[in-house]
């Protein structure tokens, strides 16, 4: 097989199958603003957060920002 030919029927298929990645650099983005805004604060307060439940919710809305980040990814890929 040629070369030119490969290349060619590559480029056919990634076209026929592409979706926007905009999903994911959104999903991508707020996850690396939230790291940025709890490495700030946590730095600033080392008490932060300041009891169990305020734990969990940073804890819960980390898993849900890199779950989103994931499966808008994995999204993208597919």
């Amino acid at each position: 097989m040629d070369l030119a030919f490969l290349l060619a029927a590559a480029e056919h298929a990634a076209e026929e199958h592409h979706k926007s990645e905009l999903p994911f650099f959104i999903a991508g983005g707020l996850l690396v603003a939230f790291a940025i805004i709890i490495s700030v604060v946590g730095f600033k307060k080392p008490e932060f957060p300041a009891n169990d439940q305020a734990a969990r919710g940073v804890m819960a809305l980390s898993v849900a920002l890199v779950a989103g980040a994931l499966g808008s990814a994995i999204y993208v890929a597919l």
